[in-house]
């Protein structure tokens, strides 16, 4: 391949173009008339517009991004993560046109797309699955009936779902009704599928994940694990490699779990198979990402791979250039997601103009970014401004060079993550490593932030004070002659 299309915006497809023009392959960028100015455009080596600034008349028009690519003589195209990557019949459109499409077989996306289909295709190994029915719910009364014989809580969740959309906890038999209608509605209305399950709602679990790759030859192998229990809204924010929790036995039932996942589905390329973790280290297959995830990065930091040139390299027919035997683990990583959000309040989005913006620098640290000072945030997308990520040689090493980084990242004009993350990195809850996904739920409040500000705010005061006098005691000093 020599010319790629990179067929997304923003953070991820700078990301994207920088593994690119590090392979001496042309790039290629489409963008939408609200991205004309946006760094993954200029970076770019030539660029086509889709259209307006929705997403449904810009970046989701796969038949125009093909056809762009037909005209421009494009060898591959690579979806990024959200908007097409996990669209079987972009994925199949692409192929059909000749075009090589940088992920998995679209029988693989359609397979693991539903959460029901990859259950009933992973129980043919031997791989933990959470109690439930193993089909879409057609008779409420049935349901019922096993969600007690599953016992309360149950989960009620979207076959097709993803994000939290389509969840519902029910506590017991009489709610139960109400909640599968709401679930139902929301999954319509989200994914276009009414179809939903129950299985039993493990209360306070950790989300680990498993990163593999795959090839064409029949070759897979694992890349250790990721942790992702901070979440807000069912959505992750906070991810870390290794896990504080997963020993080297558990490392490798979980590996192994995950390559059988891959092969169930004729896996090939990278993709995530993540799991939920109970307090007594049971884990259970949850669902298969079959693209590259927002939190590679940690994986690159801890392996020393860069995962979207082996993504292009088995897209091109290339074997895996690694055996399991040569997957390292060194070091430890963290990512923070830095969102236009408020976490004061609850979360919501953050729109407006960066008015200062600039990173943090320095050994250890990385920034993939798709804004610069002077953007706007558009309304139209996700609200991600960057990913933080931080290199240390163990956890609280990386949890500090964590907290340094977010000190030193300046952005003013909108509310942003980086106070969350601050917040994290210092409770003890997380430097202890004892936390799970309620980890919002239970230490988080708006007030609680705000101290930890006012906290930040007085010390980085008390330094800036001590600076300004070890300044003027050098002043003071008599010049030696």
């Amino acid at each position: 391949m020599n010319k790629i299309l990179v067929a997304n915006r923003g953070e991820i497809a700078v990301r994207i173009i920088r593994s690119l023009k590090a392979m001496g392959i042309t790039s290629v960028a489409v963008y939408s008339e609200a991205d004309r100015n946006s760094i993954h455009v200029k970076m770019a080596d030539e660029a086509y517009l889709l259209g307006p600034a929705p997403s449904n008349q810009s970046y989701l028009l796969g038949d125009k991004i093909i056809d762009i690519a037909k005209k421009n003589n494009i060898d591959g195209i690579h979806p990024g993560y959200g908007f097409l990557s996990e669209n079987a019949e972009f994925a199949k459109k692409v192929t059909d046109a000749g075009i090589i499409f940088i992920g998995p077989k679209p029988e693989s996306i359609t397979l693991m797309g539903s959460k029901l289909a990859a259950k009933e295709t992973v129980s043919k190994y031997d791989i933990p699955l959470i109690p439930g029915t193993d089909h879409a719910i057609d008779d409420i009364e049935e349901a019922k009936e096993i969600a007690e014989k599953i016992g309360f809580p149950i989960l009620i969740k979207a076959s097709a779902g993803g994000g939290g959309k389509g969840m519902r906890i029910v506590e017991n038999k009489k709610e139960f009704e109400s909640q599968l209608k709401m679930a139902i509605n929301e999954a319509k209305s989200a994914f276009g599928d009414g179809s939903v399950f129950i299985e039993k709602y493990i209360g306070s679990p950790r989300h680990i994940e498993i990163q593999i790759l795959a090839d064409n030859y029949g070759n897979t192998i694992y890349l250790n694990e990721r942790e992702c229990s901070i979440q807000r809204r069912h959505q992750k924010v906070i991810e870390e490699a290794p896990s504080a929790i997963v020993t080297p036995k558990i490392r490798e039932k979980l590996g192994k779990a995950a390559v059988y996942v891959a092969k169930s589905c004729d896996y090939v390329g990278a993709g995530t198979v993540e799991f939920l973790m109970d307090e007594n280290l049971n884990f259970y297959f949850l669902e298969m990402n079959t693209r590259l995830q927002v939190e590679h990065p940690v994986t690159e930091y801890t392996t020393g791979l860069d995962l979207v040139e082996e993504q292009i390299r088995i897209a091109r027919g290339e074997k895996l250039r690694y055996e399991q035997k040569d997957i390292g683990l060194k070091g430890h990583a963290i990512e923070l997601r830095v969102y236009a959000e408020d976490p004061e309040n609850s979360f919501l989005p953050s729109i407006g103009n960066l008015e200062q913006y600039k990173e943090p620098t320095g050994k250890n640290i990385r920034v993939d970014s798709g804004f610069e000072q002077g953007m706007d945030i558009p309304i139209y997308y996700d609200p991600m401004i960057s990913k933080l990520i931080v290199y240390g040689k163990d956890r609280d090493h990386a949890i500090a060079m964590m907290q340094k980084a977010i000190n030193d990242y300046k952005i003013k004009g909108i509310r942003t993550t980086l106070s969350f993350g601050e917040f994290v990195m210092k409770h003890e809850a997380f430097k202890s490593g004892k936390f799970d996904t309620n980890f919002v739920k239970y230490y988080f409040t708006k007030d609680k932030i705000r101290e930890s500000i006012k906290e930040s705010s007085f010390i980085a005061a008390l330094f800036a004070v001590k600076d300004y006098l070890r300044k003027t005691e050098i002043v003071k000093e008599p010049v030696q002659g």
